[in-house]
């Protein structure tokens, strides 16, 4: 532990340029979200007027009375829970497989898994809308978690393979050679080591497919989640301050668990077979 700090603090700092640069380009990405939240709290009803003419919670208020925004809302959660929950599964699984086993295929298999979330979000809706037609599956809520589902798998795989990828295989051998059968290998030794990258990819998936909005466009039918309620109410310039707010909520909720998921798995790079 004391060698890993000193070597953290015989690091040299980053040149004053590059974080300036660094700290620009953090503004430059940051300052739509903080014009959202600012005017958020703009007494003024004016979509965007400057400067704020005071301090005021009440479209907080207006849009807690909305009725189809709270069901967009609850729409949107109940598609994260449900494919998270999904991809969780079947990512773990795809990764235990792909890891542990030679087989044919086994590249390409990979590549597949990845392809959905280096693809354009719009061809991925067109296939899904094609696919859900010739298998005349009527848009719901089915089909929005089906079409969430094939690029939140990418995130539980791609952490799982990871974290698989740095368990050291002398503690499977160890615990076989001891007695312990497959399941009990898998139960003591392999789960409890991936287990945090298990959460870290489900509360990424959960984040990435709450705030999804182009696959959800073709998948979704005449249901709304809540950010294509948000997309309809660009049009309404009146709603503009109640947008914002919950733009400013949509931008938290997403937020804070990929906050939460990066603290998670903080530090276990250089570990191999540790159970954090």
């Amino acid at each position: 532990m004391r060698s890993e700090k000193s070597r953290q603090s015989n690091q040299p700092s980053a040149p004053l340029l590059l974080r300036i640069a660094v700290a620009g380009g953090f503004a430059f990405m940051l300052f739509p979200i903080f014009v959202i939240a600012m005017y958020a709290f703009n007494d003024e009803s004016s979509a965007f007027s400057f400067p704020l003419k005071g301090f005021t919670l009440k479209w907080f208020a207006r849009a807690a009375q909305r009725e189809d925004m709270l069901q967009a809302a609850l729409l949107s959660l109940e598609v994260a829970a449900l494919a998270s929950v999904c991809a969780i599964v079947l990512g773990t699984l795809a990764a235990l497989a792909v890891h542990r086993r030679e087989f044919a295929g086994r590249d390409t298999l990979n590549l597949m898994f990845n392809l959905p979330i280096a693809l354009p979000g719009i061809i991925t809706g067109i296939a899904l809308l094609s696919s859900l037609r010739l298998l005349d599956l009527e848009p719901g809520l089915l089909t929005i978690v089906i079409g969430h589902i094939t690029f939140c798998v990418v995130m539980v795989y791609n952490n799982v393979v990871a974290r698989l990828r740095r368990m050291s295989v002398s503690l499977i051998e160890g615990s076989m050679d001891l007695g312990a059968n497959s399941f009990q290998t898998f139960r003591h030794i392999v789960l409890p080591g991936m287990a945090s990258a298990i959460l870290a990819g489900g509360i990424l998936a959960f984040s990435l497919s709450f705030d999804e909005i182009i696959v959800t466009t073709f998948t979704a039918g005449p249901q709304r989640t809540l950010p294509v309620w948000l997309l309809n109410q660009l049009t309404k310039p009146r709603d503009m301050p109640v947008t914002n707010v919950v733009g400013l909520l949509v931008t938290l909720v997403t937020t804070i668990p990929i906050i939460f998921a990066y603290r998670l798995t903080m530090g276990t790079e250089g570990t191999e077979g540790a159970l954090k």
